[in-house]
């Protein structure tokens, strides 16, 4: 089946035809690539509530576990909520400080889940997907007592997030997280032997959190990405593909990048975009990653960070789906 997708990105814009991509040149203003909160937001993903109100979720930092920020429309002007820590307990298993990457989704029955990377109480060196549940969207949420993911004989887990079906079937994507029992190098992972950093894939119940079957790897590293891969975030489009984002590089290095691969199953298999989304030295940005995708009635939206002078910054940007082709700019 041949059909056709553009996917635009802040720096660059992508056509993908039956999952090839040829490169379209880019159209942004440079000024639009300010970051929407001037703050340390790190690794941030998005959610509208039944009154249109956006909210975002960010890695530990600004004295919370879990921050929150607010606005009336994805690009619009964000504001941390500096009275909300959105996971203000947490449970036996983590340590509660150097919580990472949260991800919220709202269930059938009106209530909200959240996925989270919990620094490991009996080794710190570790991180496991937590889930936690709330009745509101800003919390508090209350953390489950076992973790989703944790095997850390494969180095743990990171990075989940939530994806529902057009059918409503529900899904985590998650990082194993192989590098953090690496050999060194580029964020501990590149130098021989090099340890697998697979994403899976995890159906769930319609309460997003207890598993059906076993999780399914749909893409890993390869030496282009040099230490791993991580981050992952999955949508599907009107005419069916499934976009996984994902980064790959060092977070600790200008390597870092938004890169993604496209599907028509949502189990793969992926094929990998010919070139990063984004990347270093793009349009100012430096180390982009951590993408989240998000549909936005007629629009998708994506959310991301980038190097800034306070840490990490949040940037975030929507754009129109036209029937045809779908536009994704970030």
């Amino acid at each position: 089946m041949y059909f056709s997708s553009i996917l635009a990105a802040t720096a660059l814009s992508f056509l993908i035809v039956s999952a090839s991509v040829i490169p379209v040149p880019p159209s942004r203003r440079a000024e639009d690539d300010a970051p929407v909160m001037n703050i340390d937001f790190a690794d941030p993903s998005i959610l509208e509530d039944d009154e249109g109100n956006w909210y975002a979720f960010g890695t530990t930092g600004n004295g919370k576990h879990i921050q929150v920020a607010k606005a009336d429309c994805i690009y619009g002007n964000w504001s941390l909520l500096d009275d909300v820590d959105a996971l203000p307990q947490y449970a036996s298993w983590s340590t509660g400080s150097n919580t990472w990457a949260p991800d919220v989704h709202q269930l059938s029955d009106g209530s909200f889940v959240m996925y989270y990377s919990g620094e490991v109480a009996d080794n710190p060196s570790h991180h496991c997907i937590g889930t936690a549940t709330s009745d509101t969207i800003t919390g508090p949420y209350i953390p489950e007592e076992e973790p989703f993911a944790c095997n850390l004989t494969v180095g743990g887990a990171i990075d989940a997030s939530g994806f529902e079906d057009d059918d409503g079937t529900r899904y985590v994507v998650y990082k194993v997280d192989g590098n953090s029992i690496g050999h060194g190098g580029s964020c501990g992972n590149t130098v021989q032997p090099i340890v697998p950093t697979p994403i899976m894939l995890q159906e769930v119940e319609s309460d997003g959190v207890t598993k059906v079957g076993d999780a399914v790897q749909i893409l890993d590293r390869t030496e282009d990405d040099g230490p791993y891969v991580e981050a992952p975030s999955l949508i599907r489009t009107e005419k069916g593909m499934y976009i996984l984002f994902f980064s790959s590089g060092c977070y600790l290095e200008p390597s870092y990048n938004v890169n993604y691969a496209t599907s028509m199953s949502v189990s793969g298999p992926y094929t990998r975009a010919k070139q990063p989304l984004l990347r270093t030295g793009e349009y100012g940005l430096q180390a982009p990653g951590g993408a989240t995708a998000v549909h936005v009635r007629d629009k998708i939206g994506v959310v991301y960070h980038a190097n800034c002078q306070e840490g990490r910054c949040m940037h975030t940007s929507p754009t129109d789906i036209d029937g045809r082709d779908v536009d994704v700019v970030i």
